[in-house]
C-alpha cells in the first residue's frame, strides 16, 4: 500500500521537478534506470516509481497514434497452423493488398517493430539474455521498447555499415539494454570480412569474443525475416555470381540472421560462412524463444520457409502475409508447413 501511495502522490514541487528530470532522461535521452539512479543519488526502484508517477500526473503524456491494429484471430490461426507460441498479426490498414511506397514500407516496418517490442516486453523475464540481429525490424523495435526486466542484450550479427562505433545494430542493442538497465554486448566488427583468416582474428579479439561467448546464453531473441535476394541484402550482395546461381538453382528462399534457407526451411551452406561474424544456426536453434519479424507485405515465401525451419517460436507479421500463409498454400503444402522439431536440422 505504501508503494502505491508513493506512486500516486507527488506533493512537493521538488518531487514534480525530479519526476520531470527523470522522465526526460529516460524517455528522451534513452538513459537506463541504473544510470539515472546514479546521477540523482536514488535507487533504481525509486526511478521506476517516479516514471510511473510522471505518467499518472500528466508530466509525461504518451500519445499513441496508430493506424494499425492487432488481428487476434489471425494471430491465433498462425500459432495453431505452424505450432508457434506467439503469433502477432498487425493490420496495416490502407496499405493492405497493394504495393507500398518506400515511405509506407518504412512506416509498416515501424508498426511491426512496435508490435515486436510489445511482445518482447511481455515475455521477457528478469535474468534473461536477449539476442538481437542487425535487421531493420530490430532497429524499429529498439526505438519503441521502453520497459524491460533487468536483462543483458547481445548483438547476434556483425555490423553491415561502415561505422563500427555507431551503426544502427549497435544502437539498437544499447537502447534495448537501457530499457531494462541491463548490460549491452555489441559487436564492433563487420558482418562480412574479406577472408576467413581475418574473420578468425577478429573473433579472437577480447571484446568480440566476450559477445560471441554469450550466444550460447541467449534465452530470447528477435530476428528479421527477408527474402534471400531482397534489395540491399548484405548476404546476397556479398555472394559471387556463381554462388548466387548455385543457391538459386538449389532453391534458396529466405535469409535470417545471416543464414540462407531453402523453401522447406533447411539452412544452406554458403561460401560466406567462414567469413561472417554472426550467430550460428545451431545456436539459433538452441534459443528457447526465437521471434521472427517480417518486412511487411513482401516475401511470403521467405516467411513460410523460416516457419518450416522449426527455428521460430513466434512471428510478428502483417495481415496480408498472414492470410497468404494460411490460405494460399498449395494442396500438398499442409504436411510440409507443420512446424518441424527444433532438435533436428
Amino acid at each position: 500500500m505504501a508503494e502505491s501511495a508513493e506512486v500516486a502522490a507527488l506533493p512537493a514541487p521538488i518531487d514534480t521537478l525530479l519526476a520531470a528530470a527523470v522522465a526526460r532522461r529516460f524517455y528522451l535521452e534513452q538513459r537506463s534506470k541504473v544510470e539515472i539512479a546514479k546521477e540523482f543519488g536514488i535507487s533504481r526502484f525509486k526511478v521506476a516509481r517516479l516514471l510511473d508517477a510522471a505518467v499518472a500526473h500528466d508530466i509525461v503524456r504518451i500519445d499513441i497514434t496508430v493506424p494499425a491494429e492487432i488481428d487476434v484471430p489471425l494471430g491465433r490461426a498462425l500459432t495453431e497452423r505452424f505450432g508457434l507460441r506467439h503469433g502477432i498479426v498487425v493490420n496495416l490498414g490502407r496499405n493492405e493488398g497493394r504495393t507500398a511506397s518506400p515511405a509506407d514500407q518504412r512506416q509498416n516496418g515501424r508498426w511491426l517493430g512496435t508490435a515486436a517490442a510489445r511482445l518482447l516486453s511481455e515475455i521477457a523475464e528478469e535474468g534473461d539474455v536477449l539476442g538481437l540481429d542487425g535487421s531493420h525490424a530490430v532497429d524499429a523495435l529498439s526505438e519503441t521498447v521502453t520497459r524491460l526486466p533487468l536483462c543483458d542484450v547481445v548483438q547476434l550479427t556483425g555490423v553491415h555499415g561502415p561505422d563500427l562505433a555507431h551503426d544502427a545494430a549497435i544502437t539498437a542493442v544499447r537502447r534495448t539494454a537501457a530499457a531494462g538497465g541491463g548490460r549491452a554486448f555489441p559487436l564492433h566488427t563487420p558482418f562480412l570480412l574479406p577472408d576467413a583468416a581475418t574473420a578468425a582474428v577478429l573473433r579472437s579479439q577480447p571484446a568480440t569474443a566476450e559477445t560471441l561467448d554469450r550466444f550460447r546464453l541467449v534465452t530470447k531473441a528477435v530476428v528479421g525475416i527477408s527474402a534471400w535476394d531482397a534489395p540491399h541484402s548484405p548476404v546476397y550482395g556479398a555472394l559471387s555470381d556463381p554462388e548466387r546461381e548455385k543457391l538459386r538453382a538449389e532453391g534458396a528462399c529466405a535469409e535470417v540472421a545471416g543464414h540462407v534457407l531453402d523453401a522447406v526451411g533447411r539452412v544452406m551452406p554458403t561460401e560466406l560462412s567462414a567469413r561472417t561474424i554472426a550467430v550460428g544456426a545451431a545456436e539459433l536453434r538452441g534459443v528457447a524463444e526465437l521471434i521472427g519479424v517480417t518486412a511487411g507485405g513482401r516475401g511470403t515465401g521467405a516467411v513460410r520457409a523460416v516457419l518450416r525451419s522449426g527455428l521460430l517460436t513466434g512471428v510478428v507479421t502483417d495481415a496480408a502475409t498472414a492470410r497468404r500463409l494460411l490460405w494460399h498454400d498449395a494442396p500438398d503444402d499442409t504436411a510440409q508447413t507443420a512446424v518441424s522439431s527444433r532438435s533436428t536440422e
